[in-house]
Formats: C-alpha cells, structure tokens, sequence
C-alpha cells in the first residue's frame, strides 16, 4: 500500500455492474482504499474531526462495505497504523546483514526517518492523530514500541560481542531510546518539519552509541555510507 500524500486523494472505485474479481479481491480493493482515505483524512483534518462518511467518501466504498471490514473508525484507523508499521518494520528488519552493529544502527536510523519523510499522510496521522484517538489506538502504538524496545537491545547484545569491555547494558536503555526518538519525530512533524527529519539523523546516532555503548565508542569517526 502506497501511503504517500497527494492532496484531496480519493479511491478509484471498482467496475460498476459484473466483473471477474473474487469476493477477496474486491474485499482486499476496499480495505486498502479505506485504510489509505482514513490516513489521508486524519491528516489533514485530525483524528476528532475526521467521520465514517468522510472516510467512505473519500475511499469510494460503501457505508455497509466499511462495517463489514471495520467495527468502527478507531478500528480503521489502528488498521492503517498497523499495515504501514508492517512496511517500516520488513524494511528495517534487513539491517540485521551490516558488518557492524554501529554501522547498522547509523543505515537503520538513515532508513527510519527516510521513511517517516516518504510517507507524509502516515506521519501526520501518526504523531499528531494517533494520541488523541482513544485507548485502543495508544496500545496499537505500545505494540510497536515493543518492537523497537527488542531492535536496540539486540544492538546492544551484539555491541558486546563487538566490544568484550562494554559493562553490561542496564534494562532501561532501550526504552528510553524509543521514547526520546519517538517524541524528537513528534515534535519536528507537529512544527511541520517533516521534510527535514534528516537533519536529526547524526545527533540521535550518537545519542544512540553513547546510551548502547560509551562515550568513546560514539567519539569514533562516523561511518556514513
């Protein structure tokens, strides 16, 4: 699913009257339309103010066709949220093939924020909509912290291994990482910097080595590449 912002997007609807599709592949047409139209919608109009029908609209399908997909808007809308974290979480999850755990740290933090900056609609409805959307939706986003809690720990196992001397890495490292990252990206996206998510990219490397690692380790020339 493509999720990159074009303004006033909307779904191309099936053909009208008799067609060949299956069942599941219309079903699968609406869901992705559905899904792309909620996370247009709650971009440019907030999560509060965004309806059902503004959705169905936009999307193309029908009132009845939504509630045989979803059981209401939040329902939608943590779908959404959890197809694109799928895509950034498959294209992360090849970093385990660097040569160094420093130089995979510095191409998954380059990828990372290329791809919050690739996918502006999801952005904007990530860290601006998702915190006012309810229960559900914070622990749609609790779920994909987890992920990311595991990802910096392992970095940090196979930091030791690199380097024997690191002391051991205190349990509380990884969470504070995906916290700090997570609400540095929310406020550029909420002061409408998203285009310049790059810039954030060597402090928060280095913050990263110096939490993951030490001091002198996050001294070392960095490596780009």
């Amino acid at each position: 699913m493509s999720l990159n912002v074009k303004q006033q997007w909307q779904g191309e609807p099936l053909p009208r009257g008799r067609h060949k599709l299956a069942p599941r592949d219309v079903r699968a047409s609406q869901r992705e339309r559905l899904t792309r139209a909620m996370l247009e919608t709650v971009a440019e109009r907030g999560y509060e103010t965004t309806t059902v029908p503004d959705v169905v609209a936009r999307a193309r399908v029908s009132r009845n066709a939504f509630y045989e997909l979803f059981a209401d808007k939040t329902d939608c809308f943590i779908a959404a949220c959890d197809d694109a974290a799928a895509e950034m979480l498959e294209r992360l999850l090849s970093l385990a093939a660097e040569p160094d755990w420093i130089q995979a740290l510095r191409q998954g933090m380059r990828d990372y924020l290329e791809w919050w900056r690739e996918h502006e609609a999801f952005t904007r409805a990530y860290f601006v909509g998702l915190p006012t959307a309810g229960g559900r939706a914070i622990a749609q986003r609790d779920r994909q912290y987890t992920f990311f809690r595991a990802m910096f720990a392992d970095l940090g196992r196979r930091a030791r291994t690199e380097q024997p001397d690191l002391p051991p890495l205190p349990d509380l490292v990884p969470r504070v990482l995906v916290l700090a990252i997570t609400e540095l990206i929310a406020e550029e996206v909420r002061h409408g910097r998203i285009h310049h998510l790059d810039k954030l990219e060597d402090d928060l490397v280095t913050l990263a080595i110096k939490l993951l690692a030490d001091d002198e380790t996050a001294r070392r020339p960095a490596q780009k590449s």
